[in-house]
């Protein structure tokens, strides 16, 4: 137990930002919302707003499971017909209202923004895509949006709230659209409750089990899984829950994964903060390409696809790629015809040395150890285990 103090009293961020809630509601405490967050999750749960008509925001992110995808799937399917399969994972919405927009820190660290690549400013500009990309919602148009919310049963509700006129002009009614979107992620405990069994243990009031507190050791230990370098597990200095994330970026080369239909063209490649979908970065800091947002861990025991392009499907294979992805790279990687490691193969070879090769846990060659052995690394899986949203005590 004394470790585990030492290792939580550690914990900082390295970015110099805030990685903590300004303030934790209680699990029970009842907020009432905005009429125009109540407007937000109408529009959140609205499939009739896609040009298929069977998708919406919740589509996406399944508010049962933690603003995620309910599935497995590497990146999810939308267009009109629902057969155009997306470029990356959906990422969970949960505790994304203490974001900032993007900056780089004082180091010329890249920090904060919406999105993996952190283009959006916001949560309402990253609101904007999913009503227009061919591979979601698929409509033509911001008017062509506009025209399917006149027909909602909502409509004079949202005429109510912003204006009698407002749905006459496709600009500023898409424009409120979004904000009652991001109103209603801000608003919504839902999205942000702060009532894990880790929670509950920071708050003393459950204790967490032998493996549970080894896990968090672990995690904590900077020459072990040395996770708090991204991913602060410590309260605020005035008492706020961790995020755990500090909002910066990381490049880990990430194996390619041939489950996205894109990765048919071997040209094609993601590399974040240098596009395809982020353009104002390539020619300015090409060592950050291949870089993406790190994400909080928060309900990630909940998720079903991880990393960028989802080339992981539980959560095992994930922890166990961090510290064995230098030490063992054929476990992850395709052989060559020649029998070599094709290690970072989801990256173009000048960028492959974008890639961490510095930090603990991913120092390290092959024949050495490995950070965290088998049974290490089932204790940080069962730590990561308690970060899962509604906890309930026991009666």
């Amino acid at each position: 137990m004394t470790a585990v103090l030492l290792a939580l009293a550690a914990c900082s961020g390295g970015s110099g930002t805030s990685t903590t809630a300004p303030s934790t509601p209680a699990p029970d405490q009842t907020i009432a919302l905005s009429e125009t967050a109540r407007l937000g999750e109408l529009i959140f749960k609205d499939t009739s707003l896609s040009a298929s008509g069977a998708q919406s925001c919740a589509s996406c992110h399944d508010p049962a499971a933690a603003h995620a995808p309910s599935n497995n799937l590497a990146a999810q399917f939308g267009g009109a017909n629902g057969d155009v399969q997306g470029f990356r994972a959906a990422p969970s919405l949960r505790y994304l209202n203490q974001t900032p927009a993007f900056f780089f820190a004082a180091d010329g660290t890249p920090t904060g923004g919406f999105d993996r690549d952190g283009r959006a400013a916001s949560l309402a500009e990253q609101g904007e895509r999913p009503f227009l990309a061919p591979h979601e919602m698929a409509n033509d148009s911001k008017q062509d949006v506009i025209n399917k919310l006149r027909k909602t049963a909502y409509a004079e509700r949202f005429r109510a709230q912003f204006g009698a006129g407002i749905l006459d002009d496709a600009e500023q009614a898409f424009g409120r659209m979004t904000f009652a979107l991001q109103a209603y992620q801000k608003e919504a405990p839902e999205f942000h409750p702060f009532d894990s069994k880790y929670d509950l243990f920071l708050a003393g009031k459950v204790k967490l089990s032998d493996q549970e507190l080894r896990g968090l050791a672990l995690f904590n230990n900077p020459a072990k899984g040395n996770c708090i370098a991204c991913h602060p597990s410590a309260r605020g200095a005035d008492g706020a829950s961790p995020l755990f994330t500090d909002f910066t970026y990381d490049n880990l080369g990430v194996p390619r994964n041939v489950k996205l239909k894109a990765t048919a063209n071997p040209a094609y490649y993601d590399l974040g903060l240098c596009g395809p979908d982020r353009t104002d970065l390539v020619d300015k800091r090409s060592d950050l390409c291949g870089s993406f947002k790190v994400p909080t861990l928060r309900n990630v025991a909940t998720r079903q696809a991880f990393f960028h392009n989802g080339a992981f499907d539980n959560l095992t294979s994930v922890v166990s790629f961090y510290v064995r992805r230098d030490t063992n790279p054929e476990e992850w990687y395709p052989l060559a015809a020649d029998g070599r490691v094709q290690k970072f193969n989801d990256l173009p070879e000048q960028y492959r040395k974008n890639v961490n090769v510095s930090e603990v846990p991913y120092n390290r060659q092959p024949g050495m150890a490995p950070a965290l052995s088998p049974g290490e690394i089932d204790d940080v899986v069962k730590f990561l285990g308690t970060l899962t949203d509604g906890y309930k005590l026991n009666p």
